[in-house]
């Protein structure tokens, strides 16, 4: 069993929780949907691609677009989440470790790339805290997640986290391989908790 913790104090996340999700908005709802979500996130202009941005207007972009759009909003934070896990693979994973991740049996691969995710966890969890719990069967937890925090729903809604896992062990390990958030810090659970099986 591998046991990985990665927590960070900063405050900051990677901005495509924001630049990845400004397209779709634009396309479900024009440009005035997409100014009104970067309004509701205090941003006069989208962040800069480079580094990372205080995860505070990310959190509250997420929870604008829950608050705004409630019935359209999973399926646009999972696309967002799916558009981040492409630029991921285009531009953060070496084209030379993807050949050798998709060479792998999925049995071999999955641990390596569960490993990678965690060493660079600070891009998607923020100040949360983020552990692999296992990797037969994968499992992820993820503590005090900030797009999130303090949100309370009936069912689980870090749909843009089960997307970018989903883009990144599907394209690199086994196509067959679904993500689903088992325990939600939304529902009154202690964390969020992620399962990766065959679908």
């Amino acid at each position: 069993m591998k046991d990985t913790l990665s927590g960070h104090g900063s405050g900051r996340i990677g901005p495509n929780a924001v630049l990845q999700l400004l397209p779709v908005l634009e396309a479900a709802g024009g440009a005035a949907l997409r100014d009104e979500m970067l309004d509701a996130a205090g941003l006069s202009a989208p962040p800069s691609d480079t580094g990372l941005m205080d995860e505070g207007p990310a959190a509250a972009m997420h929870r604008a677009l829950r608050r705004r759009l409630p019935g359209r909003a999973p399926d646009l934070l999972r696309e967002a989440g799916a558009r981040t896990g492409d630029y991921i693979l285009a531009h953060r994973i070496p084209p030379l470790a993807q050949r050798l991740l998709k060479a792998l049996p999925p049995a071999l691969a999955a641990p390596v790339l569960a490993k990678a995710i965690a060493k660079h966890s600070w891009t998607f969890a923020g100040s949360g805290a983020f552990r692999v719990v296992s990797t037969r069967p994968l499992v992820f937890e993820l503590t005090d997640n900030p797009l999130i925090r303090g949100e309370h729903a009936p069912h689980p809604i870090c749909g843009w986290h089960e997307a970018v896992f989903d883009r990144l062990f599907q394209t690199l390990v086994d196509k067959r391989l679904r993500t689903r958030e088992t325990a939600c810090a939304a529902t009154g659970a202690s964390l969020c908790r992620f399962e990766i099986t065959r679908g």
